[in-house]
């Protein structure tokens, strides 16, 4: 069987049931993990999620949840972010 990397790179995962986390993130077979994942619990944006696809604003709320494992069935979408803007956070 082969195996294929389909995306990778820090992103804003957005999975059902309102959850919403940024992380380095490896799309994998059935599979999307997030490592060094952070919960947007707050995303204190006036321009909504994209917002931060440039960083949390000063007024982001994060809450550090480690590595999170979602089968893709469960990603509503993933949101490419800047790697430098947010790599300090992570």
């Amino acid at each position: 069987m082969e195996h294929k990397c389909v995306l990778t790179g820090i992103a804003i995962v957005v999975l059902d049931r309102g959850f919403v986390y940024v992380g380095r993130v490896t799309v994998d077979g059935d599979w999307c993990l997030i490592a060094d994942a952070k919960n947007i619990r707050f995303w204190g944006t006036t321009k909504g999620l994209g917002e931060l696809v440039n960083g949390p604003t000063a007024t982001t709320k994060l809450d550090a949840v480690g590595n999170v494992r979602a089968p893709l069935r469960a990603v509503i979408s993933i949101i490419d972010a800047s790697a430098d803007a947010w790599n300090t956070v992570l």
